[in-house]
């Protein structure tokens, strides 16, 4: 398992098949099955490698003589990567390669079927070649077998490529091109690169950049970032699609599958674009190896280039524009589960929006926040509150006002953290009075500007240590406010034992800034389990009967049934879905928080 990085289940089944061995586990029916099983496999991966072997033969004969001349002129490829990739090339005959498998090699035309080789005629009178005319690309799976095939037309003919139907060893979801030969150096390079094509993938391997694959004419599915994630440690996965529309809305789908686990931080996402709209191909060509790994390097966060596709071609002068990106950046900036996260990416944008100008961007900041908190429940209800927990919410508070009194050099951190962490809104009233009165006299002493670079992080905060907080607030409340001094004199002049908790200032302040935030994101997770609850989840047979009511009505000739029924379910459980996924995260944010409490 940890040489090949596969599951438990894979390696048995193929040990089991490499060396004849029965799964002495299981009864003795399905010992039978497996064995049924195995052997069907067999048959079909021969005759898969067989029809590669009659393919590259055609391609090196008189007949392949086009498609050869597109590999090495067109392409750019020598006999050595031709050879590597094992290319090939099916002739423009209906009955080729049943006739070779069936006459020479004694393959029986139901295992072809199997296997995707032949469809069978209208009206059940024999088969014929599936593949005819194109230039033979062979899939292989992580063990290097031959699992299918994609087909490039030459003369035009569409589809532009063909590739093999799903079978009992081939399924699109779960396999990747390239992977078998990307292996070791995605290991190397502790990255995967994922591209469009059969030949981005052939050329970027030609050029040297061996961590590459291809999804097999699907968005990346997770059982595909999963296998490359056995293979890289950091799992960072760069997505490198071509720049036109379709490329676009190709990194859009696959991030779409993916981005739960890059919000939750199970994989790193980056996406590669390319200048003047090239494709990997095209820029290895004009370009070469060394500027495409140069980009690689700096490849963008998956959200960054998000924010910049919201941002494309749109005249932020223009007032209907700019509340359009607003409207696009506020929902995309909502997904983000931890509030340090949002908080950078909020400065951002806002920045980009402002076109440097500071006060602008200032005050666009606050707006987005203020809009996010909106689009995003921030659990500060107390409807979704628990008893106890006000009293908790107090001591902590309590520390924590207690930490900025009297350590001062903790005083930035402590603004940082509560800005990062949304928690500046006290939830006691005298505490809230009292962050106020220390803010108004630290924007009196230093300034508002240079107090708000402090809680962005952009200044030190080091002025903030030399005042006397203590004292200068005791006199300002003697004058204005007795009765608010009284409720604070215990936070204003600590007993031995808390003074106690002051000697490990900044362990002490991240356990308290995670219990807070800990209270909020419990209510959030009330308030989503609620909302799961009030929906009305469609079953499959509902689905299934939808669609078979409106074939009824208006026939639709499409095979692949179980993605109609997926879309459908996704469409008709769309908000509830939406509440599990948000659930999940805060769930596993949650548990972030109880290490930082227990740290």
């Amino acid at each position: 398992m940890e040489f090949k990085r596969q599951s438990f289940s894979d390696v048995v089944l193929e040990l089991a098949r490499k060396y004849s061995l029965p799964i002495e586990t299981l009864d003795a029916p399905q010992q039978e099955r497996l064995k049924e099983q195995l052997s069907r496999r067999d048959k079909i991966h021969r005759a898969l490698a067989l029809a590669s072997g009659w393919f590259r033969a055609n391609l090196r004969s008189p007949g392949g003589v086009a498609a050869l001349d597109y590999l090495i002129n067109k392409r750019d490829l020598n006999n050595g990567t031709i050879e590597h990739f094992e290319l090939g090339y099916a002739p423009d005959k209906w009955d080729g390669l049943i006739n070779h498998l069936q006459q020479v090699e004694n393959i029986d035309t139901d295992c072809l079927e199997l296997a995707g080789l032949v469809v069978a005629r209208k009206g059940g009178q024999g088969f014929y070649d599936r593949f005819r005319q194109r230039l033979m690309i062979p899939i292989h799976d992580r063990q290097g077998r031959i699992i299918g095939f994609g087909g490039r037309s030459l003369e035009g003919v569409e589809p532009k490529y063909l590739n093999s139907p799903e079978t009992e060893v081939f399924e699109k979801g779960k396999h990747l091109f390239g992977l078998d030969k990307a292996v070791d150096s995605i290991r190397r390079a502790d990255c995967a690169v994922v591209v469009e094509g059969y030949f981005d993938v052939i050329a970027l391997h030609a050029a040297g950049v061996r961590h590459a694959v291809a999804a097999l004419g699907t968005a990346l599915s997770n059982q595909q970032i999963t296998q490359l994630c056995r293979c890289c440690d950091s799992r960072r996965i760069v997505l490198n699609f071509d720049a036109d529309g379709a490329g676009i809305r190709a990194a859009q789908r696959a991030i779409g599958e993916v981005e739960q686990q890059a919000l939750q931080g199970q994989i790193e996402l980056r996406v590669l674009p390319l200048p003047e709209g090239k494709d990997p191909d095209e820029f290895l060509k004009n370009q070469g190896a060394p500027d495409y790994l140069a980009l690689l390097e700096n490849a963008p966060l998956w959200l960054d280039w998000q924010i910049e596709q919201v941002l494309v071609g749109m005249d932020l002068n223009r007032a209907d524009q700019f509340q359009q990106v607003v409207k696009s950046l506020v929902e995309l900036l909502g997904k983000l589960p931890q509030s340090a996260l949002r908080s950078h990416y909020l400065q951002r944008v806002a920045e980009r929006l402002s076109g440097g100008q500071s006060r602008m961007a200032l005050q666009l900041e606050e707006d987005l926040r203020q809009q996010v908190k909106g689009q995003r429940w921030h659990g500060r209800s107390s409807r979704h509150g628990k008893p106890g927990e006000a009293g908790i919410r107090e001591r902590a508070e309590a520390a924590l006002l207690r930490l900025y009194l009297h350590v001062p050099r903790v005083r930035a951190e402590i603004r940082r953290e509560l800005r990062s962490r949304d928690l500046e809104d006290f939830g006691i009233p005298h505490h809230r009075q009292l962050w106020l009165a220390i803010s108004e006299l630290e924007e009196a002493k230093l300034g508002a500007a240079p107090l708000e670079e402090i809680c962005r992080g952009n200044n030190s905060g080091e002025n903030l240590s030399d005042l006397d907080i203590p004292n200068l607030l005791s006199d300002q409340l003697l004058e204005t406010n007795t009765a608010l001094l009284q409720r604070l004199s215990e936070l204003l002049e600590p007993s031995e034992l808390q003074d106690l908790n002051l000697v490990n200032a900044t362990q002490h302040l991240r356990g308290t800034t995670a219990s807070l935030e800990r209270q909020r994101v419990m209510r959030r997770c009330r308030h989503l389990i609620e909302a799961w609850g009030s929906q009305r989840l469609q079953s499959l047979e509902h689905c299934i009967a939808l669609l078979l009511e409106a074939d009824r009505k208006v026939p639709v000739n499409n095979e692949d049934g179980e993605q109609r029924i997926e879309v459908l379910f996704k469409e008709l459980n769309a908000d509830a879905i939406k509440f599990q996924e948000l659930y999940y995260n805060e769930r596993r944010y949650l548990a972030l928080l109880d290490e930082q409490r227990c740290a």
